[in-house]
């Protein structure tokens, strides 16, 4: 019953066997209906996100080079949030998720049939809500494992053979020298530094508002308790805007709604919500993005101060629009805020 619930979601998928229907099932006490709707969630972020071409996707460098591959570890938090944009952080952290359950869905693989775990399919989401019981079965013994090899770095006053416990788990051919295997890169370094990243202090070298000195288009300031928004009429479907912006002083919220009255203001509960509102850093890293118009119509960059009851902000932007067809450059009266 449930796969006939959500069938018009499951051409989407690569893999929707029962196995991967069973975990939303799971994670909702098999509620029909919750689960549905925590699985209809699910895809409306993987298509937000594009999920499906995350792998495809290169992060910044500071993301690369600078971080670990499931941690924050060693991390100066200041130095990061001015290095990259929240979007790109996020979407870095999911491109690892996609890349360690693909791991481990061949592993799970090559030992034996999976029964509803980890299958390697697409996470999309480092919450539980968008990827439940990704863990569970075969998935359990990597957790495990995880955590036996943690166990030493936690508690080195205790234990002095944590290089041999690793060795009992992997392979020293797979293990770097530095952690007792004989694993070493090219050059003979024993941290295998083109494998692991191990963090450390980002160079304000890095930072994105120190070197983008960005000539905006527009400049406004929104009060306290308020919002600012910015309207493109947009005539055919596929259209493409792109915007970028920063804020003094603090974050701003920022969001894209689809008019559904012509000739008046509306408010944002009374509009087509394109892209969800949330607050960007953007006193920190100027935040840019784009968003394909999947249909002809006034669309509203909206830029959100309703939160703060103490702090005007003061926003520069600039936004455009690209037609989706270069032949079609005489409509572009098109482009201009109304």
């Amino acid at each position: 019953q449930f796969r006939e619930n959500v069938q018009d979601v499951l051409t989407a998928l690569p893999n929707p066997d029962d196995y991967f229907l069973l975990r939303w099932l799971r994670a909702r006490n098999f509620d029909l209906q919750k689960s549905e709707a925590m699985l209809r969630k699910y895809m409306e972020f993987r298509k937000t996100m594009d999920i499906d071409h995350i792998l495809d996707w290169q992060p910044p460098e500071v993301s690369q080079h600078r971080q670990t591959p499931q941690s924050f570890m060693d991390i100066p938090l200041k130095g990061l949030l001015f290095s990259v944009t929240k979007q790109d952080l996020l979407k870095t952290k999911m491109r690892d998720c996609e890349r360690i359950l693909r791991e481990c869905g061949l592993q799970t693989e090559r030992v034996r049939p999976r029964p509803g775990g980890a299958d390697g399919w697409g996470l999309g989401m480092m919450a539980h809500n968008c990827n439940p019981n990704t863990l569970e079965g075969p998935g359990q013994e990597f957790e495990t494992s995880l955590g036996n090899m943690v166990k030493p770095y936690l508690y080195k006053k205790k234990t002095n053979n944590w290089k041999e416990g690793l060795l009992k788990l992997i392979s020293p051919e797979e293990l770097p020298a530095q952690f007792g295997g004989t694993l070493t890169d090219p050059d003979g370094n024993p941290k295998c530094l083109t494998k692991i990243n191990y963090g450390g202090e980002i160079p304000k070298s890095m930072y994105v508002r120190d070197q983008v000195k960005t000539q905006y288009e527009h400049s406004v300031q929104i009060n306290r308790g308020s919002s600012h928004q910015v309207e493109y009429e947009i005539l055919f479907p596929g259209c493409v805007l792109r915007w970028q912006f920063s804020s003094d002083g603090a974050d701003i919220g920022f969001g894209v709604f689809l008019k559904t009255k012509m000739g008046e203001r509306q408010r944002a509960g009374e509009m087509t919500e394109v892209l969800p509102s949330q607050r960007y850093n953007a006193h920190m890293v100027p935040e840019d993005g784009s968003l394909t118009c999947s249909e002809a119509g006034v669309y509203v960059l909206r830029f959100d101060n309703t939160y703060s009851f103490v702090h005007a902000k003061k926003v520069s932007f600039t936004v455009e629009a690209l037609l989706p067809d270069e032949g079609m450059q005489k409509y572009d009266k098109e482009l201009t805020p109304v």
